[in-house]
């Protein structure tokens, strides 16, 4: 079976095909309906084989369906049927953790993901728990708005270094985790990683995309919102 994993963010749509190596990206931004970037995917992916589509949606996730439009993107999102879109199985899951299913080695693992906003997931003995901890109310606001896009622009690197090492530190306090994955396309602004956590790299969306079709997921199909995953706290699930 191959497969087509799509990595939807605020910024651009990301696409890889079992037995490809190199990734493919368009532009996406607040016009992008879900409709919009069913017909770009298709258009992007020409020339790959794959019999179904594994989706990674930057907002949250239930039964397998978004049920909310996300921040950075257009309208249409909930409700609409990609499978049918794109004539064939599809599987969504929340982009974060779509990436912490990549990155995961075993044990209890948190996901924070350093982009648009701020993306997280945990991971507790292979069970796959997607979070929407970037939308906490944090000093004047929320996590997000402090080590988001915006925060960074609005209070330069030097500072929102500060401001990420505090939220990381913060969050970790309240989950208690094993493991600590900082990733998304931010993470380059970081001069080091905080004590214990260690680096994920955007291409882990993609196995997570693939590992969604591993027998062990078969709950996600199912449209249950967690995921169990074989192997033991040693071993990686298989692909």
């Amino acid at each position: 079976m191959k497969i087509l994993a799509v990595d939807i963010g605020g910024t651009h749509v990301k696409i890889l095909s079992t037995g490809q190596k190199q990734k493919r990206e368009i532009v996406s931004g607040p016009k992008m309906t879900a409709r919009q970037m069913v017909s770009d995917v298709k258009k992007l992916a020409k020339g790959w084989a794959y019999d179904v589509v594994s989706l990674g949606f930057p907002g949250p996730v239930l039964h397998g369906r978004p049920v909310a439009d996300p921040h950075n993107l257009g309208h249409g999102w909930t409700g609409f049927d990609f499978a049918s879109a794109f004539g064939l199985p599809v599987r969504v899951i929340n982009d974060a953790a779509m990436q912490a299913l990549g990155s995961y080695r075993g044990g209890r693992m948190l996901f924070l993901g350093l982009g648009t906003g701020l993306g997280s997931a945990m991971i507790v003995n292979g069970i796959v728990e997607p979070m929407e901890l970037g939308h906490l109310p944090y000093k004047k606001g929320t996590y997000e708005d402090y080590v988001g896009d915006k925060g960074l622009e609005r209070v330069g690197k030097k500072r929102w270094r500060k401001l990420v090492k505090d939220v990381i530190e913060r969050l970790v306090a309240a989950t208690e985790p094993e493991d600590v994955v900082i990733g998304g396309g931010n993470l380059v602004h970081l001069n080091k990683l905080p004590k214990g956590c260690r680096a994920g790299n955007n291409a882990n969306a993609f196995v997570g995309g693939f590992r969604m079709w591993n027998s062990a997921y078969a709950s996600i199909n199912r449209g249950c919102k967690k995921a169990k995953m074989s192997g033991s706290k040693n071993q990686r699930p298989r692909t």
